[in-house]
């Protein structure tokens, strides 16, 4: 009998029952202290350099919505209704409302990032996000992004919306495109669209116009361009061509300007205008656009070239030999190589061999004497 019964799942539910029991006494705990605990204070987190929202927003909403709320009790203030009307400001997409036990009401944002700024055409203005939501506007703050205009169908109701249109949908493509490549970023200065729906690229250096059709292949497209900015423009100059047309994804076709630079200042002509761009956005001086060119010169300097190699006459230069002195024989070591002993001419002196004295002949008178002290000796 006891065999059939599943100790397993009596076990689990067991364990389940415990940890429903602990929570329901841990948020029973957490509410009795909510009821004694008073707001102290308001924390404002919003990150990021965009500044579409400031911090006293932030604190008319809190206001109009739950009014003053340092000094009040935690349970009196609803959290999840500030929560929800931070959520609905048009600017801001994220948002998080909590409060600790010490009293403090933490509030953090994330401001919607715009990509691309629009003017369509009917002269409506609005930002397009990372997300691709359509936002407004901000009468606070203009942000530094691509512009886009001429003939675009896309309405804005004034709200946060999807795109509607195809042709919406490739310009944000194209606009997030560029803005991942830094190249792409520093040199494309404005979209526009023309009279059969092409979307066409404005340059920040040179004068011509790039014909970019649609979305479709665009890291095709832009590698023929890049190939054709490293090919071309070093030998012809910026201002040769009046268009780029990179639309088809096999070719690049290029229209000559009519007249070059140098008949265009003689005749007095203005280079070709350039789509109309509002007036916030801030035109690039001639520093960044040397800048720009810079950068493009250097992408054609590092594409590997196929050189046949051919010998040439290498210039050798004569080895000189440093001549080392010979050190004296004083200072020359005994750990270094062996040297040929250096003999000094030394002048010989003459040996003298200790000889015995030999004993001079004695005359007749020094016999005498000699005899007469040999015979005192023997008398003692």
């Amino acid at each position: 009998m006891l065999k059939r019964i599943n100790w397993t799942l009596i076990f689990k539910t067991f364990a389940w029952v415990v940890c429903l029991s602990g929570v329901v006494v841990l948020m029973s705990f957490v509410s009795v202290k909510k009821a004694a605990v008073k707001c102290t204070n308001v924390k404002i987190l919003i990150p990021g350099a965009d500044n579409f929202i400031e911090r006293e927003e932030i604190d008319a909403i809190l206001k109009q919505n739950q009014g003053v709320l340092i000094g009040r009790k935690l349970e009196q203030i609803n959290l999840d209704d500030i929560e929800d009307k931070l959520k609905s400001n048009p600017y801001i997409g994220f948002a998080k409302v909590y409060a600790d036990m010490d009293g403090v009401i933490h509030i953090e944002i994330n401001q919607r990032q715009p990509l691309l700024r629009v003017i369509n055409a009917g002269n409506q203005d609005f930002y397009i996000d990372r997300k691709g939501l359509k936002m407004p506007v901000s009468p606070n703050f203009t942000a530094n992004v691509l512009v886009a205009n001429g003939n675009i169908m896309e309405n804005f109701s004034g709200k946060i919306d999807t795109l509607h249109t195809q042709l919406a949908v490739d310009l944000y493509k194209t606009a997030e495109f560029i803005k991942k490549d830094s190249l792409w970023d520093a040199q494309i200065e404005q979209i526009f669209v023309n009279e059969q729906k092409d979307i066409e690229l404005i340059p920040r250096v040179g004068n011509q116009r790039i014909i970019l059709g649609n979305a479709d292949s665009l890291e095709v497209k832009m590698s023929n361009l890049m190939a054709f900015y490293k090919q071309a423009m070093p030998k012809v100059g910026w201002e040769k061509y009046k268009t780029i047309n990179i639309k088809y994804t096999n070719q690049v076709v290029c229209v000559k300007n009519e007249l070059d630079s140098a008949n265009r200042a003689e005749a007095g002509k203005a280079p070709l205008a350039k789509p109309v761009v509002p007036a916030k956005i801030n035109v690039i001086d001639s520093i960044v656009k040397d800048e720009i060119a810079k950068e493009i010169k250097t992408e054609v300097a590092e594409k590997p070239k196929v050189v046949v190699a051919k010998p040439k006459a290498v210039a050798v230069k004569p080895e000189v030999k440093k001549v080392e002195k010979k050190p004296e024989p004083a200072k020359v070591k005994a750990e270094q190589a062996p040297v040929k002993p250096v003999v000094k001419p030394v002048t010989a002196k003459p040996v003298v061999v200790p000889q015995k004295k030999v004993a001079a002949p004695l005359t007749t008178a020094a016999k005498a004497k000699e005899k007469v002290k040999t015979d005192t000796k023997k008398n003692k």
